[in-house]
């Protein structure tokens, strides 16, 4: 099935060597339009770093990423922004003092097509296109049910909420993909089942294609429809939830080998 279907993102042989460590050694994954992948391993398992060289912030030492056919390995953070691949952090990373609304106007300003000039002297021009921007932020928050916070200060907010706005902050970059860390980090169950819902929702309304690292297996195994396990920097095996649930390898590599 997935032959039919675009080829979103292709993860070729990555390696990454900081100080003679090897963090993350010949990993290989493939995402398809539509795709929500989960990638779980224990801490320090080479997750976090993955998404790091996706983005932009770590080159490969060697491997190769593609991205709807383009090589991207190496290109700025702000480029891969630009090409639709956006993220999330593990810990929030909102701007507290400022509105709901002026977070995601924050994420829309990186596609202002106006001169410095233009917005230093406030020409109409630029006057227009913030209020375009003003009335698309406004319609995002709609869409992800945060319309009626826009004014509240992001530091306000209980924390489901901010991890919802940090998302909704990624789709304002336009992304075709989206790189998730550990969304559900230090939300209480009934906050975990409502993330579950919104990943899915947002994913259909956005047509988005998800690769999604998360340590809370209720979430992996009820959203995901494949996933990778990591362990040591190496990926060590790849399959549906159910596969992946009794695989050998990912007991062992959660609860450790009997001596």
């Amino acid at each position: 099935m997935e032959k039919h279907r675009e080829r979103v993102l292709s993860l070729e042989n990555l390696t990454i060597i900081f100080g003679g460590l090897v963090a993350v050694n010949d990993f290989s994954l493939e995402l398809y339009a539509g795709d929500l992948v989960g990638l779980i391993g224990p801490n320090g398992a080479g997750k976090t770093t993955v998404f790091n060289m996706i983005c932009g912030q770590y080159r490969p030492t060697q491997g190769r990423i593609n991205f709807k056919g383009r090589e991207i390995a190496g290109l700025s953070p702000d480029r891969i922004t630009a090409l639709g691949i956006a993220r999330t952090f593990q810990n929030i990373r909102l701007f507290g003092n400022l509105s709901v609304l002026e977070n995601v106007l924050v994420s829309f300003h990186v596609s202002l097509n106006q001169s410095f000039l233009s917005s230093m002297f406030s020409l109409p021009s630029y006057l227009a296109e913030e209020k375009r921007m003003r009335e698309k932020g406004m319609q995002l928050l709609d869409t992800l049910g945060l319309a009626h916070l826009s004014q509240e200060e992001a530091q306000s907010l209980p924390y489901g909420q901010q991890r919802r706005l940090e998302i909704a902050r990624a789709l304002a970059t336009h992304p075709s993909l989206l790189l998730l860390d550990e969304p559900a980090a230090g939300m209480n169950p009934q906050e975990t089942r409502e993330l579950m819902s919104f990943i899915q929702r947002v994913q259909d309304d956005f047509d988005l294609t998800i690769l999604l690292i998360e340590h809370d297996m209720k979430v992996v195994m009820g959203i995901c429809e494949r996933v990778a396990v990591m362990d040591f920097g190496v990926k060590i095996t790849e399959g549906s939830p159910e596969e992946i649930r009794n695989n050998p390898k990912v007991i062992e590599a959660y609860l450790g080998a009997e001596d």
